[in-house]
């Protein structure tokens, strides 16, 4: 399994530009550095740095820190549980993508601002709709997803996918494509 997340996490930060996005943002204190604040959260000191595009080991008074999203254990077994729905036969990098567009959302102004509502917004994903999201996820799901959060500030800021084997938008049309990954096409 980690030979799988290394090559992924890898092929993630260097073919896939970098640009931040967050679930919170924090402002920071008197005495407060990159490490006291992703301890504060519990989340990586280099995964935080990355999310704010800054290797500066000093912070100003005032300056706003941008947080990666974080799960409570239900919320990780409900998005393992829509990525081996939405991603099952397809590779480890097509099921970690698929994760990383979720948490994408959750970050983002333009989506719900919790994991559950995202997976739950109108019709955005057809396991809610047609109940598979219901099935239990398997290991290398699990472990997508866990990869996904921990590479959260290097990816391509993906808010869609689909199979264009299967479903075609004239809305997902006008987007751009960030990544192709076996049958799915990521956009933003």
């Amino acid at each position: 399994m980690w030979k799988k997340g290394s090559i992924v996490g890898l092929l993630m930060m260097l073919m896939i530009p970098m640009t931040a996005h967050a679930d919170k943002t924090h402002v920071v204190q008197p005495g407060e550095s990159y490490y006291t604040i992703a301890s504060q959260y519990g989340v990586n000191t280099h995964q935080l740095q990355a999310m704010n595009n800054d290797w500066n080991s000093y912070l100003s008074i005032g300056e706003r820190v941008e947080v990666p999203v974080t799960l409570n254990s239900y919320e990780k077994d409900l998005l393992a549980r829509l990525v081996e729905a939405e991603a099952k036969g397809e590779s480890y990098a097509g099921k970690v993508a698929v994760a990383t567009v979720v948490l994408n959302r959750v970050s983002s102004d333009i989506f719900p601002d919790t994991l559950y509502n995202v997976v739950h917004d109108g019709r955005q994903f057809s396991p809610v709709l047609n109940g598979t999201i219901n099935q239990p996820a398997g290991a290398e799901s699990k472990q997508a997803v866990e990869e996904a959060l921990g590479y959260q500030g290097y990816d391509n800021e993906s808010l869609y996918f689909y199979n264009p084997n299967k479903a075609y938008s004239a809305y997902l049309a006008s987007k751009e494509v960030t990544v192709v990954i076996d049958n799915h096409v990521f956009l933003r």
